[in-house]
């Protein structure tokens, strides 16, 4: 079905929904480089007025990749809501946003809705919608997840410590860990990024991280994040795994690029399950995302990057995860060329994942070529704070040393928290206080008060 615009006495003409889609959507560079951006501004405000127009049902009847080909649009299409749609199934996109920003609707409609939303739907309304109002409907569906503690609980927000290491240095990566915790980071996640997928390193990080958690009893998780088959051997072998991580993408084809597909997927939380490791869940996968990852794996279609990236999150959904991250700025300039459309691609991503009932982070971040730095970093920080961001990472001195790309600090964490008034996972809280790293408003107690721990973990892990 082909659709049309006309502004004066020009008219648009749109061959399918998915030319709408990235017609309409915000200047960004991946969407250039595949060929399929609007030619101009006023085309991509044709495409707006056009996709406003267009009735939510008509995304269950033209998928934008065919279901027999792909088996991401078969999720979608098969785990889609009748019921949970029929409170929305009369409005068009632009009724959809009119919908979402209405005072009336609060986050009980939100839920409601959840399981009738499609990635598609969701990302064609993102389109039409300012960046102050990504935020204001984002804040109002806060996603809840659970395993050693409680994540995404209004008014909180968690850290992933990421301690990593260009040769997984077990001393250097408790030195980076330790820091982290001493800033009162590492409620969402202890979490590596290994240098290789060796076996017998993974397990040796996984070790170390849970002989601590044990001694100090931490109330958090951890995880190494090598791919999903690495994992699933290292549960076979006996190592304490906590979260089973992998990155994901929005089509059958990229997810093929990264050595996965739902079946495998499938098996590795039901290894994950099987160790029963949560105390006060069972939510245990972690996935990464990011806008671009499709593009660059030549497995598009089409389709523009951010509704692609939306696809991804029906991917996480289907498996009930902990943390779901959109690494947002690290794919490249090529993807996110600026500082500005790595912000709007932070928000949409966050407004997406949470509307699909998505337990939603982001890594801001950004590469060290493209044209961005740390301001644009604190903006986007804040934006999504204010949104309700489940996690953030805190990377020491926020500059990764294995990845070498630049995030956001255990200052940036304490920044933001000061700033809005945002407090930890209650669990790691309590925990936090018991240890005398903060006091009982959350914020840091003084280093004295800190150092017998901090002498006492450094002896036990024989770091200088």
């Amino acid at each position: 079905m082909s659709y049309t615009e006309s502004i004066g006495s020009r008219t648009y003409r749109f061959a399918d929904l998915k030319t709408v889609l990235a017609k309409a959507s915000p200047q960004r560079s991946g969407d250039q480089l595949a060929g399929i951006a609007p030619a101009s501004e006023e085309e991509r405000v044709a495409a707006k007025m056009a996709l406003a127009q267009v009735p939510l049902r008509t995304f269950l009847n033209e998928p934008l990749i065919p279901y027999e080909t792909d088996e991401v649009t078969r999720l979608i299409i098969d785990d889609h809501s009748p019921q949970a749609f029929a409170e929305i199934s009369h409005l068009t996109v632009g009724d959809f946003r009119n919908w979402l920003l209405s005072t009336a609707t609060d986050t009980d409609a939100l839920t409601r809705v959840t399981q009738g939303l499609t990635p598609e739907m969701v990302a064609a309304v993102s389109k039409l919608m300012r960046n102050q109002d990504l935020i204001t409907a984002a804040r109002k569906r806060p996603v809840v997840t659970r395993f050693r503690n409680t994540v995404g609980l209004p008014g909180r927000m968690s850290v992933r410590l990421q301690p990593n290491h260009p040769t997984d240095d077990v001393k250097g990566i408790a030195a980076s860990m330790l820091d982290g915790l001493m800033y009162g980071c590492g409620d969402a996640l202890i979490g590596i990024n290994p240098a290789s997928d060796n076996l017998t390193a993974i397990t040796k990080l996984l070790q170390m991280i849970d002989d601590f958690r044990q001694r100090y009893q931490v109330p958090t998780q951890s995880c190494v994040l090598t791919h999903v088959t690495s994992t699933i051997a290292a549960i076979e072998k006996g190592a304490p795994v906590d979260l089973v991580f992998q990155s994901i993408a929005g089509t059958e084809k990229a997810n093929a690029s990264f050595g996965i597909s739902l079946a495998l997927l499938q098996e590795a939380y039901e290894a994950g399950l099987s160790l029963k490791r949560g105390t006060v869940g069972s939510n245990l996968m972690y996935f990464e995302t990011g806008q671009g990852s499709a593009l660059s794996a030549d497995a598009h279609f089409g389709v523009d990057q951010q509704t692609c990236e939306a696809r991804a999150y029906a991917v996480a959904r289907k498996f009930k995860p902990f943390l779901v991250n959109t690494v947002v700025g690290f794919i490249g300039p090529e993807y996110l060329y600026d500082g500005k459309q790595i912000t709007r691609a932070g928000l949409e991503d966050h407004f997406c994942g949470k509307l699909l009932g998505v337990p939603m982070g982001c890594d801001i971040c950004y590469t060290n070529h493209a044209e961005a730095d740390q301001d644009d970093m604190d903006n986007l920080l804040t934006l999504l704070g204010v949104a309700g961001i489940n996690f953030i990472m805190g990377v020491p001195g926020a500059d990764d040393v294995m990845l070498n790309y630049q995030s956001t600090s255990f200052h940036d964490a304490l920044y933001v928290r000061d700033v809005l008034g945002l407090r930890r996972a209650p669990e790691f809280e309590e925990w936090l206080e018991s240890m005398q790293i903060i006091d009982e408003r959350g914020a840091l107690i003084g280093a004295s008060a800190r150092q017998p721990l901090l002498e006492g973990a450094r002896d036990w892990m024989g770091i200088a």
